[in-house]
């Protein structure tokens, strides 16, 4: 069966699209106003969606994993990306304001605990979350987990995940300069803030090229070319966080912490070949963590739209739904 009609197959495991009955801009202070909505049953079981990135936004296709006549489901652009302003700007913009903004979000709508649905940096964030709040946590559903450690960084943007991908790590270092290249985050970090948007633009376009051509297993290798301003906030924002070390306060946070959500029933669903996030994040998170089942897809990525990931998700979120 070629991929395309494994494609095909996935769709029966998504849900119809549904339409937001609730959209609205928060106002999260220091100047950022976040996009949120609301969709499926207003009375159902609340789910929040941590998208990745940071800066991918959220999108329709994200609704689709959960049983709209099950579940009350909310999405919304972190700061600085997608439908929240302003657009592309780090200025108090951190892990930290991020989680703050995440509770303002369920504050405001009312709701006593959540399950946390997160992936890639979703999963990074949605981990740092329930660690600073687990009371408001009633289930964790990750995918791709990265748990934001140098190693990781080091992994794909000092030349592991190039190995398996000489061709596109290639022209990714290639546009800098050689006596450049044993820190790429930072090179590309001086040509992202530079104050010259075409300059930042052209970085930009490079910067998420590299992760979309790694993000499928049936990858080609061809990144694609972004739309100029989505990829300008996706690159400035990403390249700011990892610079910063995603905030944390030492390296190997997350796991270091995984005592407080030892409680806290959660799934891991992991690609086998995701060269993006690899598994061994996923299964470290899974030893450190004893509520924890690791749900490890074979002949899978890192992209959500994986259909075998999809599948599993489907299937983790109707579960949980007592489907």
């Amino acid at each position: 069966m070629d991929k395309h009609s494994d494609q095909k197959r996935a769709v029966q495991y998504l849900y119809p699209p549904i339409d937001p009955y609730d959209q609205r801009m928060l106002d999260v202070g220091e100047g950022h106003r976040v996009y949120v909505e609301q969709c499926g049953n207003p009375h159902g079981m609340p789910v929040v969606v941590l998208h990745g990135g940071p800066g991918g936004g959220c999108s329709p296709a994200m609704r689709r994993y959960f049983d709209p006549e099950r579940y009350r489901i909310i999405l919304f652009d972190q700061r600085g990306c997608g439908r929240s302003r302003p657009h592309a700007s780090v200025m108090n913009n951190t892990t930290w304001h991020l989680v703050d903004d995440i509770e303002l979000i369920r504050r405001t709508l009312g709701i006593d605990a959540w399950i946390v649905f997160g992936g890639s940096w979703g999963a990074t964030l949605s981990l740092v979350y329930a660690e600073s709040h687990p009371a408001r946590v009633r289930q964790l559903v990750l995918r791709g987990v990265f748990l934001m450690t140098q190693s990781e960084l080091d992994w794909f943007y000092g030349g592991g995940a190039g190995k398996f991908w000489p061709e596109v790590w290639a022209r990714f270092e290639g546009l800098v300069p050689e006596d450049e290249r044993g820190d790429l985050i930072g090179a590309y970090h001086r040509r992202l803030f530079s104050g010259d948007v075409a300059q930042e633009t052209r970085f930009a376009r490079a910067w998420s090229a590299w992760e979309n051509a790694l993000a499928s297993i049936h990858s080609t290798g061809a990144g694609g070319e972004a739309p100029g301003d989505y990829a300008r906030a996706f690159a400035r924002l990403e390249n700011h966080y990892f610079t910063n070390s995603g905030f944390l306060d030492f390296d190997g946070q997350i796991l270091a912490h995984a005592g407080r959500i030892k409680h806290i029933p959660g799934t891991i669903v992991q690609g086998r070949y995701d060269m993006i996030c690899p598994p061994d994040s996923a299964y470290a998170l899974a030893q450190a963590w004893p509520m924890a089942e690791l749900k490890m897809v074979r002949n899978a990525g890192h992209a959500l739209s994986e259909p075998g990931i999809s599948a599993e998700l489907v299937r983790t979120m109707d579960r949980i739904a007592g489907k």
